[in-house]
């Protein structure tokens, strides 16, 4: 077996593997490289010895049994026996389904969370979008301190539950969407900086030293974060990754970082035959990101739309504090103009911010490249007390907002628990088994929220198990019966056979009516019309002829539409197709 490493300040390399002990030589292909060839069975402990220092784990780590800073453990992907032939399931059309594994069960694991995976299913999802598996410290966590991009989480599985875990959702007909982190390591663990020069301290990110993209040996840490995505869609044949606040990706080289991963991946697509798809996290408002490589875009496959998010939410909350600032003015406005132009900030001015932000999307971009959604990890659990918007606002609402996402223009959306109401909150929880870090993560989060009125002891100890153990998923015994579950399966079922999967921003309107409390989203040939207020009221249509599809109000029913619109009882959904007739 061929070890290998890049150390290129190093002047002596060793493998540690096992109890032996075994000097490597410079690889004189590849300039920084060390290597030996050994032999060693699945399982068998090793890492490396930089100038006679200690042994640290191989940086491009398939397994970590031991979690980070322990020894790697030799692991080959190809020994998994696939169950399922699997063609692939692309983004065009998808429905997302956003899952923390460590709380979807009570037990926390890859194994236990495929055990859900024929209800997500049979409500119609189409991909599941697994948050960050990267080795982190302790057994629970959110998954965004981790350190290596190549392994998988130990309590979750390890590397064979995730291969065991795509392999039951491909049997389900379920693609798999892995959210991974190339911005920032956790500082746990994470010895990188001894082995190259991974970081640069010419940008400063929240995190720390940014990741270096555009610095002198920056062609390898390139290399190294593309081809963990690589091997993460590859070895485990995941369909798609999320990546994480693309935003803080420090780059200034004439090729961005993202172009190059958006065509390695497009590359190995073509090599498998299998759709492959990058969907980022952005906060830039920034056309570059889905725009194609040959226009000078990056030519990732869709990015997150926080602006929709947030004009939905002030629309259903009335809060207005922070960032929700910009969008509570004239939320059911604002919601109307993201529908169509995709973008809320895309050139003017941002309160919040203090400046302009944003550019405008052109017309004929694909609305499914924007991913559409009434709650994520992030918009919860980053909330002091990580409560979901079952607790705090009237049911009927939650069925209008379904409504909005899944029958909407943009590739929906859910975060675990939604599709029934869950009202267990989702808080920001941490295992950190060293005292000074773990103290530092408690004092931050709590001064964080001070400055917005919390009290200290308002705010859950990340440390503390139970404020995971909050967080865990408790599900309905009969799930199918939940009448928000079933609404859930209607909307998905009803997108699926009326709205296009070319839809484009230009074939989107919108109109809203603030005093009222209406909006009414017409995508292609599917009309949702909402009354968010406590009175009944009538919403305009669309010229043509509606049909209603399905309804539902806090009182009453939703009745057929007239010649005036349709009738809408107070906080009520009308979702309706135009047709020919």
């Amino acid at each position: 077996m061929l070890f290998e490493v890049w150390a290129p300040h190093a002047r002596a390399v060793a493998l540690q593997l096992d109890d032996a002990t075994q000097a490597m030589a410079p690889d004189p292909a590849r300039p920084g490289w060390w290597r030996t060839a050994a032999d060693a069975a699945d399982g068998a402990r090793y890492g490396f010895r930089l100038d006679g220092g200690p042994v640290r784990p191989d940086p491009r780590a398939r397994r970590l049994p031991d979690g980070p800073g322990g020894l790697a453990a030799v692991a080959d992907p190809a020994v998994h026996r696939w169950l399922h032939p699997w063609k692939g399931r692309g983004l065009p059309g998808a429905v997302l389904y956003e899952l923390h594994v460590g709380t979807f069960t009570e037990a926390g694991t890859l194994d236990a969370a495929a055990s859900r995976l024929p209800l997500l299913a049979d409500l119609g999802i189409s991909h599941v979008e697994l948050m960050p598996l990267s080795p982190f410290p302790g057994r629970h966590g959110w998954g965004y301190d981790g350190v290596a991009p190549w392994a998988v989480h130990e309590p979750y599985g390890g590397p064979a539950a995730l291969q065991r875990f795509v392999d039951a959702a491909h049997g389900a007909g379920l693609g798999v969407v892995l959210d991974v982190v190339h911005n920032h390591l956790g500082p746990s663990g994470n010895f990188l900086a001894e082995f190259g020069p991974y970081f640069t301290d010419r940008t400063r990110t929240p995190w720390g030293d940014a990741v270096n993209l555009d610095g002198p040996g920056s062609d390898e840490v390139r290399a190294y974060f593309a081809g963990s995505a690589l091997a993460l869609l590859r070895d485990h044949r995941l369909d798609g990754l999320r990546l994480d606040a693309v935003h803080a990706l420090s780059d200034t080289r004439a090729r961005h970082f993202l172009a190059e991963l958006s065509a390695s991946v497009d590359a190995l697509a073509q090599a498998t035959g299998r759709p492959l798809f990058l969907i980022a996290e952005s906060d830039l408002n920034d056309p570059r990101t889905t725009a194609p490589r040959g226009a000078h875009g990056h030519g990732l496959h869709a990015q997150w739309n926080d602006d929709f998010h947030h004009c939905l939410h002030t629309a259903l909350t009335g809060e207005d504090q922070g960032y929700y600032a910009d969008f509570a003015r004239a939320p059911l406005t604002a919601l109307a103009g993201t529908c169509t132009r995709g973008f809320f900030h895309d050139g003017g001015w941002s309160t919040f911010r203090g400046r302009h932000h944003g550019a405008p999307l052109r017309p004929e971009l694909p609305a499914a490249r924007l991913v559409g959604y009434a709650q994520t990890h992030d918009q919860v659990g980053n909330r002091a007390l990580g409560d979901r918007l079952a607790a705090g606002v009237d049911r009927s609402l939650l069925f209008c907002a379904a409504a909005l996402v899944l029958c909407g223009p943009f590739t929906p959306m859910l975060f675990m628990g939604e599709e029934w109401g869950a009202d267990t909150p989702w808080q920001y929880f941490t295992d950190h088994p060293d005292p000074e870090l773990a103290a530092a993560v408690r004092e931050g989060r709590r001064r964080e929220f001070a400055a917005h009125g919390w009290e200290p002891g308002e705010v859950p100890d990340p440390q503390d198990p139970a404020t995971r153990d909050r967080s865990v998923l408790r599900w309905p015994a009969h799930l199918p019966d939940d009448e928000l579950w079933q609404w859930h399966r209607t909307l998905i079922a009803l997108r699926g056979a009326h709205l296009p999967t070319g839809l484009t921003l230009g074939e989107v309107d919108a109109s809203a009516d603030e005093e009222r409390g209406l909006l009414v989203v017409r995508s292609g040939s599917l009309v949702v019309a909402v009354n968010l207020s406590g009175a009944p009221a009538t919403a305009t249509l669309p010229p043509g002829r509606c049909k209603l599809l399905a309804g539902h109000a806090a009182d009453g029913e939703v009745a057929p539409p007239g010649a005036d619109g349709v009738r809408l009882p107070a906080r009520s959904v009308a979702v309706l197709r135009l047709t020919a007739e």
